[in-house]
């Protein structure tokens, strides 16, 4: 397994995921030099209570365009609430859909 580059949502959102400009900012900054180093991403959401489509998709969309299909076993998620793991799959299964 790879070294692992955790990803503390709520430092960046507070308890709901919804600002893109942010979630664009993490995965330019954060996000794709982890993986282009070979990190693993693990993304955790203890204290967020909720995340819009749009703040997902523009959290792991580029990631998963560029890495496909590896970068499902290199994107991890913990600390997540029914919800917010309904919109993960939203856009793992939109991302898929897309990319076949």
């Amino acid at each position: 397994m790879n070294e692992i580059k955790i990803i503390v949502i709520s430092k960046y959102v507070g308890d709901f995921g919804e600002n893109k400009d942010i979630a664009r900012i993490v995965r330019t900054e954060t996000i794709m030099p982890a993986l282009q180093n070979d990190y693993d991403i693990m993304f955790d959401f203890a204290g967020v209570d909720g995340a819009t489509q749009s703040f997902i998709h523009a959290l792991i969309s580029d990631p998963i365009r560029e890495y496909y299909p590896v970068i499902f076993d290199k994107l991890h998620f913990k600390n997540c609430n029914a919800t917010i793991r309904a919109v993960i799959e939203i856009v793992y299964e939109y991302m898929q859909e897309g990319l076949q």
